[in-house]
């Protein structure tokens, strides 16, 4: 039995196969793998209790990243109904080894990175998150159209795309969420170039395909992985969970040197 505390940090990556799976069934994998490792997870009060997980930005469909976050909260377990208990004697080691634990019992391709305590009762990480870092491969145009239609892009004062909001079709004007953009060589895919860019979160995410139409129509995205979640903490930038355990930890890099 170890002692965990009563909140819980998890980065893992989300990779292969898996990234065809939404949102809601990310939230049932971790789900089912805390009811595996019979932790006290704590849950929400009402006619239909959830379990207490609040989980990072969502994921688009069909797309990889290597930084996704999930907040864990625990409670006190009916007797005998834990392996785990929530207390004060938890120590690092306890909650490094409850991620490999999780981590084993989670489906291929969602990989614990880091876990680590969390203190007070915390902020939520979609409300947190100011912006994110992607790597996008695209095909369908040349290196030097791509530039061009990426300079074009970044000159623009405003860069209208639509959208589907609650059932209807809305024009948007991307280019405010474009924090920067730029080509970087060949993808990993035959033909394929690779873009990478930083895009912020508010009002209003933006998704690698909608990026793409804001470039121009005619680039097919082939794939697109998220590198990055950033929170501005007094105009400096953070990481909810570094890969070495640091909570809030500052960015030891630039997002531009993770993608390569």
């Amino acid at each position: 039995m170890i002692e965990i505390p009563p909140r819980i940090r998890v980065r893992y990556t989300k990779t292969g196969r898996i990234k065809y799976t939404s949102q809601r069934d990310n939230a049932r994998a971790w789900e089912r793998a805390l009811r595996r490792a019979r932790l006290p997870v704590a849950y929400s009060e009402g006619f239909s209790p959830r379990p207490l997980l609040s989980f990072s930005l969502a994921l688009p469909t069909g797309c990889e990243s290597e930084a996704e976050y999930t907040d864990l909260r625990f409670g006190e377990a009916p007797d005998g109904a834990a392996d785990a208990v929530v207390g004060n004697g938890w120590t690092p080691e306890s909650v490094t080894e409850l991620g490999h634990q999780l981590g084993e019992l989670l489906p291929g391709g969602l990989d614990v990175v880091a876990t680590a305590a969390l203190e007070g009762s915390g902020g939520s990480l979609q409300e947190e998150v100011t912006s994110c870092f992607w790597i996008v491969e695209v095909t369908g145009m040349s290196a030097a159209q791509l530039t061009d239609r990426v300079e074009a892009l970044l000159s623009a004062a405003q860069v209208p795309i639509e959208r589907v909001r609650k059932g209807r079709k809305v024009i948007d004007d991307l280019r405010p969420s474009v924090l920067s953009l730029t080509t970087e060589g060949t993808g990993s895919s035959p033909g394929t170039r690779r873009l990478l860019a930083e895009l912020a979160t508010k009002p209003r995410g933006v998704r690698p395909a909608e990026l793409l139409a804001g470039i121009d129509p005619a680039i097919r995205l082939v794939r697109a992985s998220r590198t990055a979640q950033w929170i501005d903490v007094d105009g400096n930038r953070h990481e909810p969970l570094t890969t070495d355990g640091r909570v809030g930890g500052a960015a030891a890099e630039m997002a531009t040197e993770r993608g390569r």
